[in-house]
């Protein structure tokens, strides 16, 4: 793992050393009743698979697949439908 040290990337274990580029960036959140879109990417460049869709039973739909609990446990799949955008998720 590197941390930033002045001005680069420094490996605490073998030394190796890269280049920052960017800024640093921290995102803090106090929400816990808000609703999160996580589907925002354009979907037609997402992969498709075939799964009924829960409100128009289409047969198609986009998804991503995002760790949203610990690590220890499986991930969870969001789908998106091809022809209502109706959003779901299985876990």
């Amino acid at each position: 793992m590197m941390f930033p040290k002045e001005g680069m990337y420094v490996c605490n274990s073998c030394g190796c050393t890269k280049d920052m580029q960017g800024k640093a960036q921290a995102f803090v959140t106090d929400s816990e009743d808000k609703e999160t879109t996580v589907i925002k990417e354009n979907v037609a460049t997402l992969p498709k698979t075939r799964i009924a869709c829960p409100e128009c039973n289409n047969s198609e739909a986009y998804f991503v697949i995002r760790q949203t609990r610990s690590a220890d446990e499986p991930e969870t799949r969001i789908y998106r439908c091809c022809k209502c955008s109706h959003s779901w998720r299985e876990y």
